[in-house]
């Protein structure tokens, strides 16, 4: 018996590795995120498309709202990790705020599933470290463009534009972009069109990181 687990693990642990370096090159097929929205009924719309085919302000945005760090960590932000766990004791789970980089981002939702148990956690913290390793930041920032839910439905920048601005990614203007970059905390409920109170206020947040980020070299090499 004994015999048979280690074999299955060994076999495993070599199947995830594989698809880990193959999705460095190769656009992931489906996510579970995406097959329980067709579940759901709430439908898939997605195109991939190449980092250079997406507007520098729509790569510029995500940084922006979500992750600024993102050039310097290694997959993880530890000061926002710390500032979020006294946020969340403070207000004793009334309130929950979390510190995802973007790179956490992508490996819940390339590798994983929604949700906040912490086996789920514990995984994402080794397919984060993974992906570091063996991605670069420009791979991770695509993947993570083409892949996170930005509306109900609607799976990354290509599928966003064209539903809401009726154009491609390439051609998103920086507002357009903010919105779209507004909207993801929780892309279902904070809607870019109609538009949402919380990304009517939080958009023009977005639009001011935006420009306190203009001409930052690290952020450059990724987003060029």
């Amino acid at each position: 018996m004994l015999r048979i687990l280690k074999k299955i693990f060994i076999f495993l642990l070599i199947s995830h590795l594989s698809y880990i370096v193959l999705i460095r090159f190769v656009d992931p097929p489906i996510t579970i995120t995406q097959i329980t929205s067709i579940i759901e009924g709430n439908g898939f719309k997605r195109t991939h498309i190449s980092l250079d085919q997406m507007s520098m302000a729509s790569k510029l945005a995500v940084i922006a709202s979500e992750d600024q760090l993102f050039p310097d960590h290694n997959g993880f932000d530890l000061k926002g990790i710390k500032k979020a766990l006294a946020f969340n004791k403070k207000k004793k789970g009334k309130k929950i705020r979390g510190a995802s980089t973007i790179s956490q981002q992508v490996a819940k939702n390339v590798f994983l599933w929604q949700g906040r148990s912490w086996f789920r956690k514990g995984l994402e913290v080794y397919f984060t470290f993974m992906i570091e390793l063996v991605w670069n930041k420009k791979r991770i920032l695509e993947v993570y463009l083409n892949e996170a839910e930005m509306g109900k439905g609607v799976f990354g920048i290509e599928a966003a534009a064209r539903k809401y601005y009726k154009k491609p990614a390439s051609k998103l203007t920086r507002t357009e972009a903010a919105m779209i970059a507004a909207s993801l905390p929780n892309p279902v409920r904070y809607t870019v069109k109609p538009v949402s109170t919380y990304v009517s206020r939080k958009y023009p947040w977005v639009l001011r990181q935006m420009n306190n980020l203009d001409g930052d070299p690290d952020i450059l090499k990724i987003i060029r």
